[in-house]
């Protein structure tokens, strides 16, 4: 009957799931049966009840995709002035993107030099100057000198010499290349001028206008002089074709040149022969 006891709790055992635990190492006898409970939480991988395909998760948005780089910063576009627009130009100047002189205007001509250039260098052709164009130009060119700045003119002039601060003065300043039309130490107008090259320097010193001629001709060049108003020898203030075409890449015989005709033209009308000229560095 013993054995059929045994036997009996295997086949209970078996049924339950039961496990008949036999004695220990040492020889003392645990308890007969160990039950196994089924687990609360199903394994992943098993299929839920009622059948059906197993759930997945969802996939997470994928964050880590970088975003988008922004639009390097414009620094000029059109319709902005001063004297960076006026560097910009020198430096454009200096690749063959720009042949007018800098004027300090971000004009259509600038615009169109800065969508050559960056196309030739495959950039956005934006006509704008970004920081990615400025820097590229930067390391294609110099640093611009005062009159590669000014090679047309718009400097600003000197203080007037003390000799020009009273009656009626031509007030002509080699330092900055300007011409104040001066009465009783008030500055009518300023305009450029430039000046005689190394071999035949304008005189400096305080003279007088002696002569005016409307649609003067130099006999020794052979090369006219409108609006001249002389006051030493030969030399004289007049109007330069050849400085309005060229600014400073130029210079004259010893007179002294204007690049505006409008501006000398209602200088010429204002002037009077007897009238001072001061000519000083």
């Amino acid at each position: 009957m013993g054995r059929a006891f045994v036997a009996g709790l295997a086949v209970l055992a078996a049924l339950t799931g039961c496990t008949v635990q036999t004695p220990d190492g040492e020889g003392k006898r645990r308890s007969p049966v160990h039950i196994e409970l089924p687990s609360e939480t199903p394994a992943p991988d098993r299929t839920p009840a009622g059948g059906g395909d197993t759930p997945r998760a969802t996939p997470a948005p994928d964050d880590d995709k970088p975003a988008a780089p922004a639009p390097p910063r414009v620094l000029w576009s059109r319709g902005d002035t001063g004297r960076d627009v006026r560097e910009l130009q020198a430096r454009l100047r200096q690749v063959a993107w720009l042949f007018e002189g800098p004027t300090g205007t971000y004009g259509e001509q600038t615009e169109r030099a800065v969508s050559g250039f960056q196309g030739k260098r495959g950039l956005p052709r934006t006509g704008k100057t970004d920081a990615v164009t400025w820097q590229r130009l930067v390391r294609m060119t110099r640093e611009p000198g005062r009159w590669d700045l000014y090679l047309m003119g718009g400097q600003q002039a000197d203080p007037p010499d003390p000799r020009c601060r009273t009656g009626r003065v031509l007030c002509i300043d080699k330092t900055s290349r300007t011409l104040r039309w001066m009465i009783d130490g008030r500055t009518v107008s300023t305009m450029a001028v430039r000046f005689g090259s190394q071999g035949t320097p304008t005189r400096e010193g305080v003279f007088s206008v002696y002569w005016k001629s409307r649609d003067h001709v130099s006999t020794l060049y052979d090369s006219p002089m409108p609006y001249a108003m002389f006051f030493s020898g030969g030399q004289a203030v007049h109007f330069s074709a050849d400085f309005a075409a060229r600014g400073y890449a130029g210079g004259s015989h010893g007179c002294v040149n204007v690049r505006d005709e409008q501006a000398i033209a209602e200088l010429f009308a204002q002037v009077r022969n007897g009238d001072r000229v001061v000519v000083s560095w």
